[in-house]
């Protein structure tokens, strides 16, 4: 496997971290038995830093590694990975 690394390599790597933490109270949380409004309240905010972390390594992915698109083509795969 080939090393592929691009410059928000680490801004995802955060993120990830982030959804890892979140991942670690909701875990807690069922164990402690706290409100199921609270677990999924960081249920969702476990999902949403996922998301957000497999959006930009999509649409750096677009930018950095699809050479012969053209922009406007560019423009039209990011707004539909919205969709994914």
């Amino acid at each position: 496997m080939s090393q592929h690394t691009h410059s928000t390599h680490p801004v995802i790597s955060a993120r990830l971290k982030r959804a890892h933490g979140h991942l670690a109270k909701v875990i807690a949380m069922l164990d402690d038995h706290a409100p199921c409004a609270d677990i999924a309240q960081q249920l969702f905010a476990v999902e949403k830093a996922i998301t957000n972390a497999k959006h930009v390594l999509i649409h750096d992915h677009i930018d950095h590694c699809l050479d012969s698109a053209d922009a406007k083509s560019v423009n039209e795969l990011k707004t539909i990975t919205k969709y994914f």
